[in-house]
């Protein structure tokens, strides 16, 4: 029996490579695919500091010109996923919220209090699909934010062959969901390929209750949450759906 995990490269790799040495066996089917986008490079622009929501918009404009420049600047990253790429990436002055945009945006307004906000514009560095509007929620709070699109994710079609035996076969003892975007792309998939019946008779490990909706709207019945939006929380919510003892 084994575990599949529907996240995107690369991060599936370090979730695979986790739950194997928990001891369940792994299978993987990216469900969104990672694309960059040309990021504009503006060298006469006074940003005072980055925002970040993913990690894949560091990974997106990393070998791009203009890069350097902005790891002078303070980054706000929306969790410690996030922070920890930008640190990897040469990031020195980073602040991190508590995983996702509401906190952030609390985040950004507290560290910048006081502050003069005609300084210079904050750069938001954005994937294109937002589930809400953080730049215009931060020009709400009187911020200038600077919103660039640096990379898109294009959902991927279909599942695996390997991937749609095993379900066939009942050989699948949980999904685990990251995203709203991948968790309806999984959706579809599993109806392309025939098999979303048996796709959704098994638990649906979800990061949040945002992402468990759409599988709830699927049709899916056990579905388990994380109780915070971070991997350790979705680990337990596994753990709760397979029986396994709390640790």
């Amino acid at each position: 029996m084994a575990l599949l995990v529907t996240r995107p490269q690369p991060d599936n790799d370090a979730t695979a490579a986790a739950l194997r040495a928990k001891g369940h066996d792994v299978l993987l089917a990216p469900m969104l695919r990672f694309e960059p986008l040309p990021f504009p490079d503006d060298p006469d622009a006074a940003y005072t500091g980055v925002i970040v929501t993913s990690a894949n918009a560091l990974r997106a404009i990393a070998e791009q010109p203009g890069f350097a420049r902005l790891l002078r600047l303070p980054l706000f990253a929306v969790g410690k996923h996030t922070a920890r790429a930008a640190r990897d990436a040469g990031f020195n002055d980073v602040i991190v919220a508590e995983g996702d945009a509401a906190k952030l945006r609390l985040k950004v307004a507290d560290s910048l209090r006081g502050k003069k906000k005609t300084a210079g514009a904050l750069l938001y560095l954005a994937g294109a699909d937002l589930s809400r509007d953080l730049a215009g929620e931060l020009r709400q709070d009187g911020f200038d934010v600077v919103m660039q699109t640096t990379y898109r994710m294009v959902p991927v079609p279909t599942l695996p062959a390997s991937v749609c035996d095993e379900f066939a076969a009942n050989r699948i003892d949980a999904v685990l969901h990251y995203s709203r975007r991948s968790a309806r792309a999984f959706i579809d998939a599993t109806r392309a390929s025939g098999i979303e019946i048996s796709a959704l008779a098994i638990p649906q490990c979800c990061l949040s209750e945002q992402v468990s909706e759409v599988v709830r709207e699927a049709g899916a019945t056990q579905v388990m949450v994380a109780r915070t939006p971070d991997e350790a929380a979705l680990f337990d919510a596994l753990d709760r759906a397979l029986g396994m003892p709390a640790r």
